[in-house]
């Protein structure tokens, strides 16, 4: 019997950790990360732009990576600024071509705002990251293309939007040699000291929450996250073969 119980006892030992590691698993719950395409806006004819962002949020903590390419370069004879927001409160979309409502042959950011609401984060390099930076030019990314890098703190209704789903990226700043003519005749509704394409949507994205388990891995072998559910069948699966070496000692025992 003692032998038998040696035998039994490894394998309860193991089975306990398996249990409690399910429990710790499931607790630990992490970031939840949200990736958005970004895309021209129909009309303003920034079609060589593209981009693409990543936000990671951990409670109201967000750590944001862009990529953005192909905007307008130059402004005055200085790297082009490129405001731009985390907007939301609306429909959680991108303006289709049907927002240009004036039929001037550009979508403005007002005319915008029925799709994709009012900003919510202003996303600057430094500094202010309220709606009250928004069209400041002087902390907004520039350049044609450029790497955004930054973990900033979301307020109530940022995160709002987030978790409904209505938050959606915009990128403004129209390249003028390609942009509609009203874009560099008009001036701003935001900014009336600047043409209307400084401050016009270039680029557009939604916020999409990615599936739970779906963050890439970095390449190289396949990597697989053990979850509570497989640790506690793991733990059953020990215990089920520890009771049956139990019964095969003890009948062994029986017939000496």
């Amino acid at each position: 019997m003692k032998t038998a119980f040696k035998a039994v006892a490894p394998l309860a030992l193991l089975a306990l950790p398996a249990l409690t590691s399910g429990t710790a698993f499931a607790d630990a719950a992490g970031s939840t990360t949200y990736t958005a395409q970004l895309s021209p806006v129909p009309l303003n004819n920034q079609n060589s732009a593209s981009g693409s962002l990543t936000l990671s949020l951990n409670g109201s903590t967000a750590t944001i990576h862009e990529q953005v390419s192909g905007l307008a370069a130059t402004f005055m004879n200085a790297p082009y600024p490129h405001v731009q927001h985390i907007h939301g409160g609306a429909m959680g979309t991108c303006p289709t071509a049907s927002a240009d409502t004036n039929g001037d042959g550009v979508i403005s950011t007002v005319e915008g705002q029925p799709a994709y609401g009012p900003i919510r984060t202003t996303l600057s390099v430094t500094g202010d990251t309220s709606p009250a930076a928004g069209t400041d030019l002087k902390i907004a990314p520039s350049g044609a293309s450029f790497t955004y890098d930054r973990t900033i703190t979301l307020d109530s209704a940022t995160l709002d939007s987030i978790h409904k789903g209505i938050a959606v990226i915009v990128v403004h700043g129209l390249d003028p040699a390609t942009a509609p003519k009203a874009a560099s005749t008009e001036k701003s509704e935001l900014v009336p000291s600047l043409p209307l394409a400084a401050t016009s949507p270039a680029l557009c994205g939604k916020l999409v929450a990615m599936p739970t388990g779906a963050a890439a891995t970095g390449g190289g072998a396949s990597q697989h996250t053990v979850n509570g559910g497989e640790l506690a069948g793991g733990a059953g699966m020990l215990t089920a073969a520890g009771a049956l070496l139990f019964l095969r000692r003890r009948r062994a025992l029986g017939n000496r």
